[in-house]
């Protein structure tokens, strides 16, 4: 008989960590699954050759392209999931991006809920991922109920005066929206030390605000919560009704065992929670758990994005880089009356990671010529919204693998963005004629390998003809089935998504508070 539970968690990441840490004072008997363990404290972890170019904490695991080609995805199975890796660069979408917008290439459909439902929760989320910012310097800034907890993070001088020559053009940059533990006041005290190893690299210090650190950890230290690691979900069973989730089926140490949960909530990530779902297929649920809409697996969306570096005429000895974030075009200009995106730094790049990106065409480059490149690099980052389309979509092989078909749409804001960004870059201090790509969340053949910002794939919604989840994050089709994690996106807009991410999950645990009683 599978041991009960109160409520079964499924992942340790944005989503399901934050939860977590909004149940675990309940006093509710919670068990959190994670198919990771802890990421090892080593050297390693701020070593840019073993995490770019070895690929030391990427799962080996294999997916299929739609049309069968495998590829290796760069995801990291770890307490605190996805977070581990990111850059902390925690913003809220924008009020627009909650209704319908006319893009480009197609429709981003509205949100079952507006912005002012979340607020609360992405302030309480701000406070809780320490974040540091600064509103009102964003003119596409939506409202706040209170201002960030944490003064914004500082730019170091070459990103000061990027700063400053952005602003003599007429653009409105402003300091990035960031979680780490950084007191500049007090530096003597501040566990973060504002290293070049945040953006992609596991934080050796425990500095960077991750879900692991920030909830998980806190979470397991009351008695009522258990965290079980190296747990691999393999499907759940349901009740001859097909109404009630009795089993969360993990393999533990090669072992199958079953958990059962009053309430359980998968937060494995937009793949692994179709995955989950798709394999969990019955008599009740032929086509998939929650499955009768037909959408589990549908509207696969990820962002649209490129990374480059400019070279400066001068040198760039900028250490922690991920400070400036830009949204002039986010809604459009005259020139282009449709969205484009975001503008925001990626972190500081270094010879090692060249290698890693582009590991044939800088095997004959000497050591000395890449570095001196980095010496000189400004690293930038544009994000764009993709579409949901029900053909960009997760489906399962013959053999229970993940195949990712991926269509890229809604390219033309890119081609706008990059223009734009590129046309000024002479007047920022940069060669506009040496734009370098900068492949290190896509690296492979397939842009979606990288599939940093992967959402989509059980949407919440009203109609549960169109829609997995209702507004509450419940499946439409059973009783004690919620998903957290970013599958349950609708649309991505153009900035990170983990903070939405984090603030929903808050909302959903008071939803779940209450209906524990």
């Amino acid at each position: 008989m599978a041991e009960q539970y109160d409520v079964v968690i499924v992942g340790s990441g944005a989503g399901g960590g934050t939860l977590l840490h909004r149940l675990a004072p309940s006093g509710r008997r919670i068990l959190m699954l994670e198919r990771g363990d802890w990421l090892p404290r080593e050297a390693e972890n701020w070593d840019a050759e073993a995490v770019f170019v070895d690929d030391r904490y990427v799962s080996p695991e294999q997916w299929y392209d739609g049309d069968g080609k495998p590829f290796q995805p760069q995801v990291h199975y770890f307490v605190g999931g996805a977070t581990k890796f990111y850059g902390a660069a925690l913003y809220r979408l924008r009020e627009r991006d909650f209704g319908e917008l006319k893009h480009h290439g197609g429709i981003s459909p509205a949100w079952p809920i507006a912005y002012d439902v979340l607020e609360p929760y992405y302030t309480q989320a701000e406070q809780l991922y320490q974040v540091h910012g600064a509103r009102g310097e964003d003119p596409t800034d939506p409202p706040a109920s209170a201002p960030y907890p944490y003064p914004p993070v500082s730019h170091e001088p070459r990103i000061q005066k990027l700063f400053d020559d952005m602003a003599a053009v007429g653009l409105h940059p402003f300091h990035a929206p960031c979680g780490v533990m950084l007191d500049e006041s007090r530096p003597a005290f501040s566990a973060c030390i504002r290293c070049a190893t945040c953006d992609g690299f596991p934080c050796l210090v425990h500095a960077k605000a991750d879900a692991d650190v920030i909830a998980v950890r806190p979470a397991i230290e009351h008695d009522n919560v258990t965290l079980l690691r190296n747990a691999l979900v393999r499907r759940l069973e349901t009740d001859a009704t097909g109404r009630t989730v009795t089993a969360v089926v993990a393999e533990v140490d090669g072992e199958e065992q079953r958990f059962a949960g009053d309430i359980v909530v998968l937060s494995a990530g937009a793949v692994n929670s179709a995955k989950i779902l798709l394999a969990s297929a019955g008599d009740r649920h032929p086509r998939g758990l929650a499955n009768g809409s037909d959408q589990v697996g549908r509207n696969f969306i990820f962002h649209n994005s490129r990374a480059f570096l400019a070279i400066s005429t001068e040198k760039n000895d900028t250490r922690f880089q991920k400070t400036l974030g830009m949204n002039d075009y986010y809604f459009g200009d005259a020139d282009f009356d449709y969205p484009m995106g975001n503008l925001q730094m990626v972190g500081k790049s270094s010879a090692p990671m060249y290698r890693g990106e582009k590991p044939v065409e800088t095997l004959l480059a000497p050591t000395f010529a890449l570095r001196d490149v980095a010496e000189h690099a400004v690293d930038f980052w544009l994000s764009v919204e993709d579409l949901p389309d029900p053909e960009n979509r997760v489906t399962l092989d013959r053999d229970g693998n993940v195949v990712l078909a991926h269509t890229p749409n809604n390219g033309e804001p890119m081609e706008q963005l990059y223009k734009r960004v590129k046309k000024n870059l002479g007047k920022l201090g940069m060669h506009p004629h040496h734009l370098i790509p900068r492949n290190i969340y896509m690296k492979n053949d397939i842009p979606v390998a990288g599939c940093a910002h992967q959402s989509g794939t059980v949407r919440f919604g009203h109609d549960a003809a169109t829609s997995v989840l209702d507004s509450d994050c419940k499946a439409h089709e059973l009783d004690n089935l919620y998903v957290v994690d970013t599958s349950f996106f609708p649309s991505i807009g153009a900035v990170n998504p983990a903070l939405t991410a984090m603030a929903n999950a808050l909302r959903v645990g008071d939803h779940l508070l209450e209906r524990l009683g």
